[in-house]
């Protein structure tokens, strides 16, 4: 079984008039300004997950600023897990400071979604503002068992569209607040993974959180793969490509390649998320 744990849908009238959207928003036009940036919807996901042999893929939108399209994006990943069902895997997402997160966070769990993310921070910091704000959120989450899924990126190194200002210390303290919810940080934790070498403190905040392989392609050499095996368990790896950033067959290429055995292979690209899943009573 293959399971894609990160994957971005956007409904029609968001991918044909995106420059629309960008007032007020300045993560999407960060990330969406240049048309080059591919957005798809739920069609073209299940087509490439056929051409691909994934079995099902987490879907979300995006962390909108606006409440009116916070609600217009989730109504789309609503209909298009129901429509798909069995294939697709929805969370509920909107900005950190939404004022409605609660209110919205229910809605769309009530209507078919499991969880929450992706959680992206691009103006700031995670600080007290954005923990405060959540935490009904994450308690809505963690009596449910339902997963958060959280951006993360390195702090060094090169710059890109998306690249946020948050810095580990705050995924960290984000972690350290909620580290009874089961949390999946994007993009291999922007190198977090590391720091569970520490002695004191860091593991134990750690026993509930997974790490994705989100953009690893562009960010890392695949040696990648064996050093967070080492480091943090293979258990702990879930695919995610962010499609449709970069198809999965690259990430397939690069587990071939990684020095795996191919029990672990088999794990990181949906054993893993499966046992979450079920553990969550999200898949049967």
């Amino acid at each position: 079984m293959i399971i894609d744990f990160h994957t971005h849908l956007f409904p029609d009238t968001i991918r044909q008039n995106r420059e629309n959207y960008f007032t007020g928003e300045p993560g999407f036009e960060l990330l969406y300004k240049s048309l080059q940036s591919k957005m798809i919807g739920g069609d073209d996901l299940i087509t490439s997950m056929d051409e691909h042999n994934v079995d099902i893929s987490i879907v979300f939108g995006f962390p909108w600023k606006n409440p009116e399209t916070i609600r217009q994006h989730n109504d789309y990943i609503i209909e298009m897990v129901n429509r798909f069902k069995g294939r697709l895997i929805g969370l509920c997402c909107f900005d950190g400071l939404f004022k409605d997160a609660v209110e919205e966070t229910t809605r769309c769990i009530d209507n078919g979604l499991s969880g929450v993310g992706e959680l992206a921070f691009y103006d700031s910091e995670i600080n007290n503002l954005y923990l405060d704000n959540l935490k009904p959120v994450m308690e809505i989450c963690r009596k449910k068992d339902l997963p958060v899924l959280i951006h993360a990126n390195e702090p060094v190194g090169h710059k890109y569209p998306g690249k946020a200002p948050n810095s580990l210390a705050g995924v960290y303290q984000f972690i350290k607040r909620f580290s009874n919810n089961t949390i999946v940080l994007a993009h291999w934790g922007g190198g977090l993974f590391f720091y569970r070498l520490l002695k004191k403190e860091v593991q134990e905040n750690l026993v509930n959180v997974y790490f994705d392989t989100a953009a690893s392609p562009f960010l890392y050499e695949t040696s990648i793969y064996a050093v967070a095996k080492e480091l943090i368990g293979v258990d702990k790896i879930l695919l995610g490509t962010d499609y449709p950033l970069i198809k999965p067959s690259r990430y397939f290429n690069e587990l071939e390649n990684s020095g795996l055995l191919q029990g672990d292979i088999e794990k990181i690209c949906g054993l893993n998320a499966a046992t979450l899943l079920k553990k969550s009573n999200i898949m049967q």
